[in-house]
C-alpha cells in the first residue's frame, strides 16, 4: 500500500515523470496556458505554484532552484521579473486547472493548465474550449430517400473513382 505519498505516479519511472513535469511547466511560463491531461495538470500545477512562489521570494538561492525546473536562464528571468510580481498580494492559488472535452483516442479526460492571472497579451479562453460534457451515444442512422430514376449518381468514395478511371483507360484502349 502506498501510505504517505503525495505525487501521482503517472505511470512514468521517477526521472521520466519529472522530465515530463518540468518541461509542461516550461511550457507553461513561455505561452501562459498548456493543455494536457488532467493527471498530469494536476501535478503539474503543484510545480507551477512553487515555482512562483520562489518567484516571490526573489533571492539567488530561489533562482537557483527555479533554474533547476527550468533549465533556462530567459525563463528563470521571465518568472522571476514578469510572472511572480503578478501574485505579489496573494498566498497562493496562481494556476488554475479546467477541464476540457475527452481525448477521443484514448478516453482520457483533458485540461486546461493556466495562469490565473494572464497578461494583456494571453487569451482569457481558448478558442473552441467548451465544458467538459459526457458523451453521448450516436444517433440511430436515417433512411435516406431513393433518388429520382433521371438524376445521375455521384461517386461514392475513393474505390468508386478508380474504377471510373479504370473503366475509361480501358475504353480508351479498345476504341484504338
Amino acid at each position: 500500500m502506498r501510505h504517505a505519498t503525495r505525487t501521482q505516479r503517472l505511470s512514468l519511472p521517477s526521472e521520466h515523470r519529472a522530465a515530463v513535469l518540468h518541461g509542461l511547466v516550461r511550457e507553461l511560463v513561455i505561452h501562459g496556458q498548456i493543455r494536457t491531461t488532467y493527471a498530469r495538470a494536476k501535478e503539474a500545477q503543484r510545480l507551477a505554484d512553487r515555482l512562483v512562489t520562489l518567484g516571490k521570494a526573489g533571492d539567488v538561492p530561489a533562482r537557483r532552484r527555479a533554474f533547476r525546473v527550468l533549465q533556462d536562464r530567459a525563463l528563470v528571468k521571465q518568472l522571476f521579473g514578469e510572472i511572480a510580481p503578478r501574485y505579489v498580494d496573494l498566498s497562493g492559488g496562481y494556476t488554475r486547472v479546467l477541464r476540457l472535452s475527452i481525448r477521443r483516442g484514448d478516453g482520457a479526460q483533458r485540461a486546461l493548465l493556466a495562469f490565473s492571472r494572464l497578461p494583456a497579451g494571453v487569451p482569457a479562453a481558448p478558442p473552441g474550449a467548451k465544458p467538459a460534457q459526457p458523451p453521448q451515444a450516436p444517433a440511430a442512422p436515417t433512411r435516406q430517400p431513393a433518388q429520382p430514376a433521371g438524376e445521375a449518381k455521384k461517386s461514392k468514395g475513393l474505390f468508386e473513382g478508380l474504377r471510373h478511371i479504370w473503366t475509361r483507360k480501358k475504353k480508351g484502349a479498345a476504341a484504338s
